[in-house]
């Protein structure tokens, strides 16, 4: 499609059925129609069902180690100890780091929802304060890390810096756009409420199986831990191995990642349903669906579950290794071996930027699992010819709300990560006396904050990739119903006019 920027005119449209167009988020009437009748799923219906049965098997076996380690947790309480400094247990994690964990999550559902009240207050300021924030925060940890001599820490957040500086320099320029998207995302999220309340719920749920997942990790080392004082070795459910309980902490770890990353697309899927029926329903002659987010809650945890289980078992798998790579890194730098601790970084990098990618990708690709019911490989090649079309540098660069919400993620990362160590260093658990501790336990408090804070910010994630999907697909409709707003994304993303015009 060719087009001339310097000759657009806005399109006098006449305003007719008493709807303002002039109002840019007057809505018509609610439709008698369900949301399934306003979004037709394509047959077949229900869509990557092994990966449903995979899902359900990973969630059985975690129940089943979770009743394993809570139960040795119980069997040996009075061992474990009540608070920070009672414990009989000097070797491994016990309820001091169960109180570590509570105090984490707890920050980091507080530290969410204010990101979340912050955006609607002022979107605009929102975005840059955020890459400040990040870069002046991130560079004080830093500092703090060399000054204790914690050097691993201290690089790693360094190189976090860094990069956090370079993203915003080099998108200072796309800001007014961002910032205008995200205005829109926050005003139709105030209109429709259910966005909020289904992201609280998300966030609930997503809390609630951290506090699980937390407790169960120390129940693992309870449990399986191979020291000769471990009464946890008497408990049913096994014997006691250093290969049995890594194993074990293999399995855990991926089950945890699986299920939070299910979580957080399923809320995906619900919010970017919300924002699908606003953008094409809500100023047409049919109206809206009557709730629309029990319509795309239903469709999520039926006809498209097995596609959200799909996409993230992706992401799952690349956050295990990871976390593995992480933990070597760190234990590389604490043991003086720079040289392996510089190459586990530079692995840690690539494959952190492999993660964001597959993470980006299937940002749009649940969009159109969403509105069109399709499977996740065709929803995958959707989102190809997306990217083809618009191009990779187009959506990065002018859509950069994505970035500054991770880098609020990583502002969150940052002080719960502080306080991890912080914690370790003066309630000075005896089983962490030469520091071996630090590395699992940081790193294992700043991704369990990051699952938090993603799982919370997905109410503004989503409705801005659904946003830019349905822009990208039918940019006429928001040009005739909102048309004050779409002149000014024009002036800043001319390419808007472009229209993928071929049906997938």
């Amino acid at each position: 499609m060719s087009y001339n920027n310097e000759n657009y005119n806005p399109p006098n449209y006449p305003t007719t059925n008493n709807y303002d167009y002039e109002n840019n988020y007057d809505e018509k009437p609610e439709s008698n129609q369900n949301f399934d009748e306003a979004f037709k799923v394509t047959k077949p219906r229900f869509n990557d069902w092994p990966f449903t049965i995979f899902f359900l098997l990973v969630v059985a076996g975690f129940i089943g180690v979770g009743g394993i380690t809570l139960n040795a947790l119980r069997e040996t309480f009075d061992f474990q100890g009540t608070s920070i400094y009672n414990s009989g247990n000097k070797f491994s994690l016990n309820t001091n780091t169960i109180i570590l964990f509570a105090f984490i999550i707890a920050l980091s559902l507080v530290l969410s929802t204010l990101i979340i009240v912050y955006a609607r207050m002022a979107p605009r300021v929102f975005i840059i304060s955020g890459l400040i924030l990040n870069v002046v925060l991130g560079l004080a940890t830093a500092i703090y890390y060399f000054a204790v001599k914690y050097y691993s820490a201290a690089i790693v957040f360094l190189v976090f810096t860094c990069i956090s500086a370079f993203c915003y320099w080099s998108a200072r320029s796309r800001i007014p756009f961002s910032a205008t998207v995200l205005t829109i995302t926050i005003d139709v999220m105030k209109r429709y409420p259910s966005t909020l309340v289904t992201s609280f719920i998300g966030i609930i749920v997503s809390s609630s199986f951290s506090v699980l997942f937390s407790v169960v990790i120390v129940g693992c080392y309870v449990k399986f831990d191979p020291n000769s004082q471990n009464e946890g070795c008497s408990v049913g459910g096994g014997s006691c191995s250093q290969a049995k309980l890594i194993g074990i902490l293999v399995f855990v770890f991926f089950a945890g990642y699986y299920i939070s990353e299910v979580i957080r697309n399923i809320i995906h899927v619900v919010i970017a349903g919300v924002y699908g029926t606003w953008y094409y329903l809500a100023g047409s002659d049919r109206g809206a669906p009557r709730f629309p987010a029990l319509g795309a809650l239903k469709r999520a945890l039926t006809y498209c579950f097995g596609s959200i289980c799909f996409g993230s078992l992706i992401v799952s798998v690349i956050q295990l290794i990871r976390a593995g790579v992480q933990i070597l890194k760190s234990d590389a730098f604490g043991s003086g071996n720079n040289c392996a601790g510089c190459a586990f970084l530079v692995l840690d990098f690539i494959i952190g930027f492999v993660e964001w990618a597959v993470k980006y990708f299937n940002q749009y690709a649940y969009c159109y699992v969403a509105l069109y019911g399709k499977s996740y490989i065709k929803s995958a090649k959707d989102t190809f010819d997306l990217l083809r079309f618009k191009g990779m540098d187009a959506l990065i660069n002018d859509c950069f709300i994505g970035t500054s919400l991770n880098l609020y993620a990583l502002f969150v990362g940052y002080v719960v990560a502080l306080l991890s160590y912080l914690y370790l260093k003066y309630t000075a658990p005896e089983y962490n006396s030469s520091g071996t501790y630090y590395a699992p336990v940081v790193a294992f408090s700043f991704l369990i904050s990051g699952q938090i804070t993603r799982v919370a910010l997905v109410v503004i994630e989503s409705g801005v990739s659904t946003f830019f999907v349905a822009l990208a697909k039918d940019p006429e409709v928001f040009q005739m119903t909102n048309r004050q707003r779409f002149d000014e994304i024009f002036q800043n993303y001319p390419q808007v006019l472009q229209k993928i015009t071929s049906d997938h």
